[in-house]
């Protein structure tokens, strides 16, 4: 696939990096044609010196043929306008914007946009280690009715089967981060200290499910 990305900061340079080792194509475009040097002498990929949302700049970096645009300079208004006219002007399937402020970044998600909210997402991220407690929404469907989320797991269930929490408390357990790694449990794989449970649920089933998780096995069984 093609993939153009806006903005060679750090964030950037480092998607411009993984794509290209994944085997896409890439063109970066930024209106500092200094930035392109974060992205060292082995890229093969284009470099554009110009604004991320003029149509001529896009254009010259293969907006055309490009399957995704990733938007993720240092401006709020440019990233949007850029993923508004890749997604309209140029029909691009998969578009994502980086947003700092977490007010638009909801506006602009309800509008279609898929955005990635920075201070936000690191702010809750943070808050979840610190004081780890409930769900924290990852993913819903269109429809609102089921939701990925990663729930607080109260040590009472550490040495319990992931089949005893999905017996006992309802949800489908997708994966777990154990250690930094995602991984994909069986049926028999059992629950360490530290582990982070990311389930499948029902949207109106979340108090349940965090009451049945913040318990423990024996609780949530009853």
């Amino acid at each position: 696939m093609h993939i153009v990305i806006m903005g060679c900061g750090r964030v950037g340079s480092a998607l411009a990096q993984t794509l290209e080792q994944q085997g896409h194509t890439v063109a970066v475009v930024d209106q500092d044609p200094t930035a392109f040097r974060r992205l060292g002498a082995g890229f093969g990929g284009r470099r554009v010196t110009g604004v991320g949302f003029d149509q001529d700049t896009l254009r010259e970096a293969g907006i055309e043929e490009a399957g995704a645009f990733a938007a993720v300079s240092s401006g709020d208004n440019s990233n949007i306008i850029a993923a508004r006219v890749a997604r309209e002007m140029f029909g691009v399937e998969n578009v994502a914007a980086r947003i700092y402020d977490p007010k638009r970044a909801e506006v602009y998600q309800r509008l279609g946009i898929p955005t990635v909210a920075t201070v936000r997402w690191t702010a809750d991220q943070m808050l979840r280690r610190l004081l780890p407690s409930g769900a924290e929404p990852l993913w819903r469907d269109p429809s609102g009715g089921v939701q990925l989320a990663e729930v607080h797991t109260s040590a009472a269930w550490i040495g319990h089967k992931v089949s005893k929490l999905q017996e006992e408390t309802g949800v489908r357990v997708a994966f777990l981060t154990r250690l930094g790694e995602a991984m994909l449990p069986t049926s028999q794989t059992v629950l360490q200290e530290g582990d982070l449970v990311h389930v499948m649920m029902r949207t109106d089933e979340i108090e349940k499910v965090e009451e049945a998780f913040a318990q423990g096995p024996e609780e949530a069984h009853a």
